[in-house]
C-alpha cells in the first residue's frame, strides 16, 4: 500500500480526528484483525453478527497500529495513537478503499458467477500476465472485508487489476463494483449457489448483473455464450459472448481432452484464431480460457502472449488440484466448494479419468434451499450412473447423495463426519485409484485430502 496521510484518511472516510496532533506519520496497511497487525498500520475493527472488532482497538494498539477508526470510542484515549471516529466502519473501509483506488489508472477486470469465478480470474491473470504485471484477487478475498483489503494492495507497478467479487445476497455485488468500478465485467455463469437467499436462478442472475452497474461508461461485458440466463442479458455495453453456440464472438471448437493432464482447444475472435493448452482438466475450462483469450485481445496482448498465458495457468487452491501419489493413486482435489453445477463437472472429470478404479468422496452441499434434497441424491444418481466404482458420501445432507447412487445400484458407503470416514478413504485409494473429493468447504474436506497425501510421505 502507498501511503496515505491521515488527512486523506479523514477525507476519504468523512470521519473527525478525535484528538488531533503534529507528526502522525503516513499509514502504509489496513488491517481489519487485532492478531494480524502490521506495525505502523491504520487498525479498522470490523463488527459482524457475532463479535465486535471494537472490542479488540486496544489489543491492536498495543501491537504496533498506529490507530484507528471507530463507530464508538474506547473508554481510554492514548496521546500517542490516533482515533478516527465515523459512522460505519464497515462503509469507511468502502470509502477508503475507494480512495485508494482512484490514484490508480490502469484497467480493473471485475469478475462474479456461481461456479468458476476463482478459476476464471486465475486464468485472466495467467494471460495478462504474459505481458502485464497484474494485481488479483488473493485466495478468497472476494467479499466486503476482502475487496478493499485487495485494493490496498495496488502500487505503481501494477499495469491491470483483476478482482473477484462473490456474494450471496442482493446488493453485494453492486456494492463491491462501487469499489471495483470496472472497465470489464465477467460472469461466468449462473448456477444455483446461494439459491437459498436468492429464491430462484432469476433472483442469482439479478443480483450477479450488479456487477454492470458501475461498469464504466464504455467499458465491455464479457459472458458464457452457453449460459442460458446470461443469453437473456440485454445492456447498454458492449458484449461478447464465449462458448461453443453459433452466436458467440469468441467460438470454441476442437476440444480434445487429455484426462487429468488436461486439455487443447480452438478459440476463433473475430481478430483471431487461437489453439490453446489448457492445463487443467475438465472441458468446463474453455470458459474461462476464452473469457482471458477476449480479455488479453481489448488489453493489447499479442497471439503469442495469450497462449503463453494460457498455458501457465495453475489452479487455485483447492480447485481440481491433481495429486500424484505412489502406484498411480491421483487424488483430485477439489473440495474448496461445491453446488450442483460444479459437481456434476467434477464427476465428469473423474469419470474421463483413466485408471484402474474410480471413488467420488462427495460431501454436503449448502445454501440450496428448498433444492437441497433432490440435488444431492440427484448428484449420488448420477455418480453411479457415470460409471463411478464407488461412492463415499459425508455428512447429514449427504445421505441423499449415498441414497441417490445406491438406488441407481450403485456402490455406496455413508459416514457422518470426515473423521469417521478417513480410515475407509484410506483403504479405498488403492493403486491405480482415482478418488475425486468434493464437497461444500464447511465440510472442511481439505483435512481428508492432508490426511490421504500424509499416509504417503
Amino acid at each position: 500500500m502507498q501511503p496515505m496521510t491521515i488527512q486523506e484518511i479523514i477525507s476519504a472516510v468523512h470521519g473527525v480526528w478525535w484528538n488531533p496532533r503534529e507528526g502522525v506519520p503516513a499509514v502504509t496497511a489496513v488491517c481489519t484483525d487485532s492478531r494480524n497487525i502490521v506495525p505502523g498500520c491504520l487498525f479498522l475493527p470490523w463488527v459482524g453478527e457475532k463479535f465486535d472488532g471494537h472490542n479488540f482497538i486496544d489489543a491492536a494498539l498495543d501491537a504496533g497500529a498506529a490507530g484507528c477508526l471507530c463507530a464508538k470510542l474506547p473508554q481510554d484515549i492514548r496521546a500517542d495513537k490516533f482515533y478516527i471516529k465515523v459512522e460505519d466502519t464497515r462503509l469507511a473501509l468502502r470509502d477508503l478503499a475507494s480512495a485508494y483506488r482512484d490514484r490508480f489508472p490502469i484497467p480493473f477486470v471485475q469478475i462474479t458467477g456461481s461456479v468458476g469465478k476463482t478459476t476464471t480470474k486465475e486464468m485472466v491473470a495467467a494471460v495478462l500476465g504474459a505481458k502485464y504485471k497484474v494485481l488479483k484477487t488473493p485466495e478468497n478475498f472476494n467479499n466486503d472485508i476482502g475487496t478493499p483489503l485487495t485494493l490496498f494492495g495496488l502500487s505503481v507497478e501494477h499495469e491491470v487489476a483483476v478482482i473477484e467479487t462473490g456474494m450471496n445476497h442482493f446488493g453485494e455485488i453492486e456494492y463491491l463494483g462501487e469499489l471495483v468500478r470496472p472497465d470489464i465485467a465477467v460472469i461466468s455463469n449462473i448456477g444455483d449457489a446461494h439459491i437459498e437467499y436468492l429464491g430462484s436462478r432469476e433472483g442469482i442472475l439479478q443480483a450477479k448483473c450488479e456487477i454492470f452497474k458501475h461498469l464504466k461508461e464504455g467499458g465491455m461485458a464479457v459472458l458464457n455464450g452457453d449460459d442460458a440466463l446470461l443469453d437473456t442479458v440485454e445492456i447498454p455495453f458492449e458484449t461478447v459472448r464465449c462458448g461453443w453456440a453459433e452466436h458467440c464472438q469468441a467460438k470454441v471448437t476442437e476440444i480434445a481432452d487429455h484426462g487429468v493432464d488436461g486439455i487443447t482447444c480452438t478459440v476463433e475472435t473475430k481478430k483471431d484464431r487461437y489453439a490453446l493448452s489448457i492445463p487443467a482438466p475438465g472441458e468446463h475450462m474453455v470458459y474461462p480460457a476464452a473469457i482471458a483469450v477476449v480479455i488479453g485481445e481489448v488489453l493489447g496482448l499479442e497471439h503469442d502472449e495469450i497462449v503463453r498465458g494460457v498455458a501457465a495457468y495453475e489452479p487455485s487452491g483447492s480447485r481440481m488440484r491433481v495429486v500424484r501419489l505412489p502406484e498411480k493413486r491421483i487424488i483430485l482435489d477439489d473440495c474448496y466448494n461445491a453446488n450442483p453445477q460444479s459437481v456434476t463437472a467434477a464427476l465428469e472429470v473423474l469419470a474421463k479419468t483413466e485408471c484402474d478404479r474410480k471413488v467420488a468422496v462427495l460431501g454436503d452441499m449448502g445454501e440450496l434451499g428448498a433444492l437441497t434434497e433432490q440435488a444431492h441424491y440427484n448428484i449420488g444418481a448420477l455418480a453411479a450412473m457415470l460409471g463411478i466404482d464407488c461412492v463415499v458420501a459425508i455428512g447429514r445432507k449427504a445421505t441423499k447423495i449415498a441414497d441417490g447412487a445406491a438406488m441407481s445400484s450403485g456402490e455406496v458407503l455413508h459416514f457422518m463426519t470426515g473423521g469417521e470416514a478417513v480410515e475407509t478413504l484410506k483403504e479405498q485409494l488403492q493403486p491405480g485409484t482415482a478418488m475425486l473429493v468434493k464437497a461444500s468447504h464447511a465440510m472442511h474436506f481439505g483435512e481428508l485430502v492432508k490426511q490421504l497425501q500424509e499416509s504417503y510421505d
